[in-house]
């Protein structure tokens, strides 16, 4: 049968759900700089080391320095750097493999161990994590920041909702990219912009819609999409392919509250952090140890198959992650090194947890200028008060 070569032990947590924050949202860049110049602005050339581009989520692209030992961390202070995002933990760089899969950067590893050609690949930044309440989202360029996430996941295809839902959103995206309801600049912006595949037919609706939000700012419909998107049971899964013991097709995600099951696109179990012992997996099966008192007479143990062992220790991975971005009050210590043989990996979550995340940005002295917003420009001035 083999050895288990990844074992994740959930520790048992109050585990109550985060309250809304009452924060408006708090600037993030600095005085005079507009978001653009933001995105836009290259790092200097130092020590003629090389440079990768990383995607963003506004579809641009930033050029980061790549040097023999550069981690996945240092790559990410680069871009938080330049992007001056403060709430950075729920953040990750993604890259993609030979086999067009999108695989999470590891802040801890070297880049040069993780990507082949470095200088070739693709990368972008995405959201990792994504919580149950934006009222959690303390600053209202975060929210910017996952409302692009949301329209990107659109895009993509992976947040799929009613036709009605999807109208809905793209009016909310309309109103805080373009601002009120203008007929010709509406329908001439989405000519030039893709939303979704069966965006023109869904056009009447999405007009319909946006003339319902007069007067509604960039924040407040930012706000708005992530309300609603959360709500969806596909708001921030990434599936991974797998099959049960029978041989059934399934999908699995993690999410804030746990282990999620799919068959296509609609979930069929959900295994709640509270109920699940033990995380571990062997070459390519998945295992979900269960707690005595949830599984009872039954099998304490469930069993998933995934395509490879690559992609088996990498959803592992991320459910580490997740459960202890969300379910653990500080970031886990790390593992001390064993004298003689190891077996098994030692990955663990590096980060703040979101407890931490809140508390740093409740309790946080760091003073930054306010900022306004409009439509078509987003830039940000010192305001007095």
């Amino acid at each position: 049968m083999g050895e288990i070569e990844g074992t994740y032990r959930i520790l048992q947590t109050p585990g109550t759900r985060l309250g809304m924050q009452k924060n408006a949202g708090i600037s993030t860049l600095e005085p005079g700089q507009n978001l653009s110049t933001a995105f836009s602005t290259s790092p200097k050339s130092q020590n003629h080391e090389s440079y990768t581009n990383v995607l963003l989520l506004d579809s641009s692209t930033l050029p980061l320095e790549i040097g023999p030992k550069t981690t996945g961390q240092a790559l990410l202070s680069q871009l938080f750097t330049h992007l001056n995002v403060v709430e950075t933990d729920y953040f990750g760089i993604e890259f993609q493999t030979a086999q067009a899969q999108w695989v999470w950067l590891e802040p801890l590893k070297s880049v040069n161990k993780q990507l082949r050609k470095p200088k070739n690949a693709k990368l972008r930044l995405a959201v990792k994590f994504f919580p149950p309440d934006p009222g959690q989202l303390q600053e209202e360029y975060t929210r910017y920041l996952f409302a692009l996430q949301i329209k990107r996941d659109l895009e993509e295809e992976k947040l799929v909702c009613f036709d009605s839902t999807t109208a809905l959103l793209i009016s909310l995206l309309l109103q805080s990219e373009i601002g009120d309801y203008d007929q010709k600049v509406v329908q001439d912006h989405l000519q030039n912009t893709y939303y979704v595949q069966r965006q023109h037919s869904l056009e009447d609706r999405i007009m319909k819609y946006h003339q319902q939000h007069i007067g509604m700012s960039p924040g407040d419909a930012d706000f708005q999409i992530l309300e609603i998107a959360r709500r969806l049971d596909l708001y921030g899964t990434r599936f991974h392919l797998a099959s049960d013991r029978e041989g059934a097709k399934i999908n699995l995600s993690v999410s804030h509250m746990g282990v999620l099951v799919f068959q296509g696109s609609t979930k069929i179990n959900t295994f709640n952090w509270s109920k699940i012992r033990k995380l571990s997996f062997k070459r390519r099966r998945f295992l979900i140890k269960l707690h005595p008192e949830v599984h009872g007479p039954y099998q304490d143990a469930l069993e998933f198959l995934l395509p490879s062992r690559d992609t088996c220790k990498r959803f592992w991975k991320i459910c580490v992650e997740y459960h202890s971005f969300f379910r653990l009050q500080d970031e886990p210590k790390p593992k001390s090194k064993p004298v003689l043989l190891s077996r098994g990996s030692s990955f663990r979550y590096s980060g703040r947890t979101q407890k931490q995340l809140i508390d740093y940005m409740r309790d946080s002295s760091i003073k930054r200028p306010s900022y306004e917003r409009t439509p078509r420009n987003i830039y940000w001035s010192n305001m007095t008060i």
